[in-house]
């Protein structure tokens, strides 16, 4: 039985631009299907997690990502008693605004963007699903329901107010994303607010999704071994425990055994914590959960301080490894080249982008804007591909 603070699509606050009802599908239902139909959904098959997108064809991709986070993501939603197909359609689109080369290609845009406006991946997330798809006839985007579009935006918390925190949150004073503002102006998504119960979960399915794959991608990689784990709390104990019920195990088997503990771990102690503060908290509504003050879904204490320490781990010896960091340096330089290159010249976009370019005139913030649209949406292999046709590696 969905509980009461579950998100009801037959009461959702709707779309900003009406449709008849789906006779088969929920409102939800119909925001997942349109996402995974969508051409950024696609592109996430070419664009890195962590390595670029062509070192290996094991390694994590944002597409294999955002199902894994979606796995988990209805998982714990259907624990909870909350909708699944939100949750699925929230974890699946939660990454459509990454640029080419994860997080380096948006530290990359970040810098070249700050005198039009900035670049926030969640930001261009909503960007891609309310204008940039252009597949329907009555309007551009998916025209996602107020419930989706709303975990997009929020999914690291509250945006705007006194309850927001983190790198996404805009702060006294601050200046929100132009991407975000553009369309909050017109379809107000409550930035001062928590999201709903299902779009927290996933936003927490996004942290145990790559908690555990980083591990397995790190170790594939080579940056660290196994043994390295097992000085570190959650996989220590899970290597241990393989160990002793598997004795002499084929070194791969045991990497897998001990990983999905891990994962297990993560996925059971959301859970707990979460029917735990859910049931003290008396909501009786989707409301209710949004404007709680804090939020529902998070790690126990103690995990999250174990999981910090692990996050260390990986970010010394994954994100900062010398490899890593020299293919950082190597393709800060793709993007660093390729933008300028199309402000420029403005006639190297193609054909179907020159209208936005005519849109733009002479206004150079608006030009910057089409031309971060298109760079944004390259796939690692296009940006290379561009970067070595357009001549600019010398």
């Amino acid at each position: 039985m969905p509980k009461p603070y579950a998100c009801d699509p037959a009461k959702s606050r709707g779309r900003q631009f009406p449709e008849a009802i789906s006779t088969f599908r929920s409102a939800f239902q119909r925001d997942r299907d349109r996402i995974i139909h969508s051409s950024a959904f696609r592109r996430l098959k070419h664009k890195t997690q962590v390595f670029v997108e062509h070192e290996g064809d094991y390694y994590r991709t944002r597409l294999t990502h955002s199902i894994e986070v979606a796995q988990v993501a209805r998982t714990v939603a259907g624990a909870l008693g909350l909708n699944e197909e939100l949750a699925e359609a929230v974890a699946l689109a939660h990454d459509l605004g990454h640029p080419p080369f994860g997080h380096t290609g948006e530290d990359a845009l970040h810098v070249l963007m700050a005198p039009y406006g900035g670049f926030d991946h969640n930001a261009q997330a909503i960007r891609i699903v309310t204008k940039l798809e252009r597949h329907y006839a009555d309007f551009d985007g998916l025209n996602l329901t107020w419930e989706t579009l709303e975990g997009l935006a929020k999914h690291n918390g509250p945006v705007l107010g006194p309850l927001a925190s983190g790198s996404h949150a805009v702060g006294a004073g601050g200046q929100m994303p132009y991407a975000l503002k553009e369309f909050n102006d017109r379809f107000d998504l409550e930035l001062d607010t928590f999201a709903s119960a299902e779009a927290q979960v996933a936003a927490f399915a996004d942290d145990v999704a790559y908690n555990h794959h980083d591990l397995h991608d790190g170790l594939r990689a080579g940056l660290f071994t196994e043994a390295d784990l097992m000085d570190l709390p959650v996989t220590g104990p899970a290597f241990e425990e393989v160990d002793r019920r598997y004795p002499g195990l084929d070194p791969m088997r045991r990497r897998h055994e001990a990983l999905r503990r891990v994962f297990g771990v993560m996925v059971e102690d959301v859970i707990a914590i979460a029917e735990n503060r859910l049931a003290g908290a008396g909501a009786q509504s989707a409301d209710d959960i949004r404007h709680l003050g804090q939020p529902m879904i998070r790690f126990s204490k103690k995990l999250y301080m174990e999981l910090k320490s692990i996050k260390g781990f990986l970010f010394e010896r994954m994100y900062r490894a010398p490899t890593v960091m020299e293919e950082r340096a190597r393709v800060t330089k793709v993007i660093e080249d390729l933008f300028p290159a199309y402000m420029t010249d403005p006639a190297l976009l193609p054909a179907d982008w020159q209208g936005d370019v005519a849109a733009a005139g002479r206004d150079e913030t608006a030009l910057a804007r089409v031309v971060l649209d298109y760079v944004a949406g390259m796939t690692d292999r296009f940006a290379l591909q561009e970067h070595a046709r357009l001549g600019l590696g010398g």
